[in-house]
């Protein structure tokens, strides 16, 4: 039996990005500047999670980390706590929510999830692309202030606004996980809500790492961002604008609704140095919405319309031609030899990927860390 590995392109990077957005919500009276939540990836799903506490009594709830997701939602039908009270129609919360449906006859006895004059969301699950109805309502909220360099004491939000989910939005998710942390634009959204609970400036940042075996963070608030030791990472970063989506992007929505994922501009993309030739129309968000660079946490490996994937791949692979090629694994389109590829501080040896965005001197690099995924060989035994 004899065993080895290979390395196929991919594409994913480590994202630290900064948003701004509109909100309001419940204070307290504890305000502290930065609020942080740690995240982690699921070896099986690549799913990027996170645990927040709610409820009274309070119980860590085991979420999947939705970058754009519109709002917090958590499976209800084993829901119990003394403080959820759900939004009814025409209030201050449903506005807030934009909601534009209300629950007129509900069947079963009255529970989280299910009451009467009610106002309703749509909760989707992007992964395995189901969406359905829930009820809005609001609860008790504990979360870790930081000051941007350790954890410091826990603060609670106790009417922080989230919707109910049916459990059939759980397949997909990863083990134990009970709903989706929405960190999108909404004015819903954790962010939104956080930022307005204890007047903190409405931006956060999230650092997320591509192992499996290391910790990666969300902070809502101001910095500094000490995710090194001593050295505070905001300092070296390099700004590009959000782009909004006129349209929503979400599994199901209202009509008018704007999407609440965070687009950016990319201009061109280039493979060591070389501009790679493809129709940048596309880059570009059109009068429908589609079109243009959404950033993503529920996407294992970066998603690029077919013809940009294979002007790409091939572009790629016409720059490491001194490397052999083996069998491609799905869902990858070019794998290579890992004995013939060397290592550097950024990982495997190979060309890096720029991302252009809005003049030549702001780019995203990615290297070969975050451009490759290292994969076994598939053992034969011999009878």
């Amino acid at each position: 039996m004899a065993s080895s590995s290979f390395h196929c392109l991919l594409f994913c990077s480590v994202l630290f990005h900064l948003i701004f957005f509109p909100s309001l919500a419940k204070s307290a009276s504890f305000r502290p500047k930065a609020l942080v939540l740690p995240v982690t990836k699921d070896s099986s799903t690549l799913q990027y999670l996170t645990t927040l506490s709610q409820r009274t009594p309070l119980v860590p709830i085991k979420l999947t980390v939705h970058l754009g997701g519109q709002f917090l939602w958590v499976e209800c039908e084993d829901y119990i706590s003394s403080t959820y009270k759900p939004a009814r129609c025409n209030s201050a919360q449903c506005s807030l929510a934009n909601s534009k449906s209300c629950t007129t006859e509900c069947y079963s006895p009255p529970s989280p999830g299910c009451n009467n004059n009610t106002c309703g969301l749509l909760p989707d699950n992007p992964i395995n692309r189901t969406a359905g109805g829930g009820d809005l309502g609001q609860d008790m909220v504990s979360i870790q202030s930081t000051d941007g360099s350790n954890p410091g004491r826990l603060v609670s939000v106790p009417n922080l606004l989230f919707t109910c989910g049916s459990a059939f939005l759980l397949e997909g998710l990863a083990s134990g996980v009970k709903g989706m942390a929405g960190l999108g634009r909404a004015k819903i959204g954790l962010p939104s809500q956080f930022a307005s609970a204890f007047s903190f400036r409405r931006k956060f940042a999230i650092c997320l790492s591509s192992s499996t075996s290391s910790k990666g963070v969300v902070i809502f608030g101001d910095g500094p961002y000490n995710l090194l030791p001593n050295i505070d990472v905001s300092k070296s970063l390099i700004f590009t604008p959000l782009i909004l989506n006129p349209v929503s992007t979400a599994g199901a929505y209202f009509t008018g609704e704007p999407s609440s994922d965070y687009f950016i501009k990319v201009k061109s993309i280039k493979i060591n140095e070389k501009v790679v030739k493809l129709n940048t129309s596309l880059l570009a968000i059109d009068n429908e919405g589609y079109g243009g660079t959404k950033l993503s946490t529920v996407n294992p490996y970066t998603v690029l319309e077919k013809s940009i994937y294979n002007a790409v791949v091939n572009a790629f692979v016409k720059e490491v031609a001194n490397i052999p090629r083996v069998k491609a694994v799905a869902p990858f389109g070019a794998c290579f030899n890992s004995k013939n590829i060397g290592s550097t501080r950024v990982g495997p040896a190979v060309p890096q990927i720029d991302l252009v965005l809005q003049s030549e001197s702001v780019y995203w690099r990615i290297f070969g860390a975050n451009s490759m995924v290292q994969l076994p060989r598939p053992q034969f035994q011999t009878p």
